[in-house]
């Protein structure tokens, strides 16, 4: 393998570009080749960093990279991933993979007969507050494991044409939720029960989705979960997780710019802006994520996070969406069994 990688990165929009200009900040990368479906976007990221532009993702294959970062819309995903597998390149790939299991468990079985390293971004997982949170839980800091609760809010809902596709709140934005209280826990999600409404943008209802979600879930140990999401949050971008024990409490995502204001006497209001978006919030665990996985790439070691884990934070999703339609609790194994797979 060359002392640099060469690192062939496909879509570059706000989080392409960001991993661009990671990957053109790590002294493990030698090169980067770029193509998106915006042929001018794509010379803009490239003259900032200094990279090449391929025409298309099987001409970027064709330039010899030694790796893919896939950062398309959702719908790319997939196929993308099956173009690394079938070149034989390690891949790291946004989330979420895919909107349903069935093509999930088809790219599992692809990727596991074509060997290659495949990495998720759950960004999350490298955020030093949630590992501190793993941590916690696992040495028994806790106690017995009695509440989780996770909140993600945006500021504001994203285009009315990314929603469209998007697969929904729960498969969009809440499955990062899903995969941190695994992640922290260590524990399966086992059932869930979700509901959701349209409290600000009505054209959320033209897509079938919500602007506004809850859920309660159980955890495989027998502890519960809270969840709550909206897609607009006066304030900010408000991602938090507090986990609750028989001797200790612990919370991530509070801090100088936590986007929420407590209303008791001499509480100080915050001096700070709260976090404009996820960029702002997660940049430095988004940096951690391409790290590691460059270096999982240039010395043979295992995903950070593997498709499989991908694959439970999805199921749990889409049992939040059938409990939210027909509104009750729902297992997750009533996604996962034979009899649901084929339909």
């Amino acid at each position: 393998m060359p002392v640099g990688l060469h690192v062939g990165v496909i879509g570059v929009g706000r989080i392409g570009a960001f991993h661009v200009r990671t990957l053109k900040g790590l002294a493990d990368v030698s090169a980067i080749t770029l193509v998106d479906a915006d042929p001018t976007r794509a010379s803009r990221v490239a003259d900032d960093a200094g990279a090449e532009v391929a025409e298309s993702p099987e001409a970027l294959v064709e330039a010899g990279v030694d790796a893919l970062v896939i950062a398309t819309a959702t719908r790319a995903h997939a196929p993308m991933l099956r173009l690394a597998a079938r070149a034989g390149l390690p891949a790291f790939c946004e989330k979420p993979v895919a909107l349903e299991v069935a093509t999930m468990d088809d790219l599992v079985t692809e990727v596991e007969r074509a060997e290659i390293l495949v990495q998720i971004g759950f960004q999350r997982r490298f955020d030093v507050g949630y590992l501190a949170a793993r941590d916690a839980v696992a040495d028994g800091t806790l106690g017995t494991l009695l509440v989780v609760r996770a909140a993600t809010h945006d500021p504001a809902p994203p285009a009315e044409a990314y929603i469209a596709v998007s697969g929904g709140i729960f498969r969009d934005l809440h499955i990062h939720d899903f995969d941190a209280v695994r992640y922290v826990t260590g524990e399966e999600i086992v059932e869930v029960f979700a509901d959701g409404a349209v409290r600000e943008t009505p054209w959320f209802e033209r897509h079938g989705d919500v602007d506004t979600a809850v859920a309660t879930f159980r955890l495989g140990g027998g502890g519960l979960g809270i969840l709550s999401g909206a897609r607009h949050d006066a304030l900010g971008y408000d991602v938090r997780l507090e986990v609750f024990g028989t001797t200790d409490s612990i919370a991530v995502g509070i801090d100088a710019r936590s986007p929420i204001r407590s209303l008791e006497p001499g509480a100080v209001r915050p001096h700070h802006v709260g976090y404009r978006n996820f960029l702002e919030r997660f940049e430095p665990a988004y940096r951690a994520e391409l790290v590691a996985f460059v270096d999982a790439v240039r010395t043979g070691g295992e995903s950070s996070c593997t498709l499989n884990e991908a694959r439970a934070a999805l199921c749990v999703a889409l049992a939040a969406d059938r409990s939210r339609a027909e509104r009750r609790p729902v297992s997750i194994e009533e996604v996962t069994s034979a009899e649901a797979l084929a339909g």
